[in-house]
């Protein structure tokens, strides 16, 4: 599976961005979906995940209430919808599939990455 995410951006505290990662290679649907960020000096860390089917979704802590994970199966695509952004969000964010159910939090239980797109949130 070859993942191309996109969305990323500079945004001022409180506002919003939508992240996209369109995966091609192999059936979509097939794999648990998640979203990771690493953030300048700090290790990478879970952010959402989602199901092969969308039916459910977990969240870190710091992000539970503010943003939002959903995938289209129909256009290979899973999202990151992200409201009320703060500083500390600030990362470079990283989509993830696992050929598997979904919503692991552990990184190396993710079979494929994308490239990563930045998010830079301005106080």
């Amino acid at each position: 599976v070859q993942l191309q995410a996109c969305g990323g951006g500079l945004v001022q505290a409180g506002g919003s961005l939508r992240l996209s990662c369109v995966a091609s290679g192999r059936t979509f649907s097939d794999y648990g979906m998640g979203w990771f960020r690493r953030a300048p000096g700090k290790e990478r860390e879970f952010v959402a995940g989602i199901t092969w089917s969308g039916s459910r979704t977990n969240y870190a802590d710091s992000v539970k209430g503010r943003f939002t994970i959903s995938r289209d199966n129909a256009k290979n695509t899973v999202y990151l919808q992200m409201n009320s952004l703060k500083p500390e969000d600030t990362a470079v964010y990283y989509c993830a599939a696992e050929q598997a159910y979904g919503l692991d939090v552990e990184a190396p239980l993710y079979d494929y990455w994308g490239q990563g797109t930045l998010v830079t949130v301005s106080s």
